[in-house]
């Protein structure tokens, strides 16, 4: 079996809490942090795209990070 590896500050238990309050996480508390991400902006965007798409945008992204 392979050694998990974390990030830096991370490890197993931090892991777990998040994932337990993520999951305990009502539908009207991810619809209220989905509206603050999008009310904060960030210079970002939400689009929906078709599925088929996202390779492509993916590869695009990738490039842009690296220019």
């Amino acid at each position: 079996m392979n050694e998990q590896r974390f990030p830096k500050g991370w490890d197993e238990q931090r892991v777990k809490r998040l994932i337990a309050e993520l999951d305990a996480r009502t539908d009207e508390e991810w619809i209220a942090a989905d509206e603050a991400a999008a009310a904060d902006g960030g210079g970002q965007a939400v689009i929906t795209v078709p599925a088929v798409l996202l390779p492509e945008i993916r590869r695009l992204l990738a490039a842009h990070k690296t220019a």
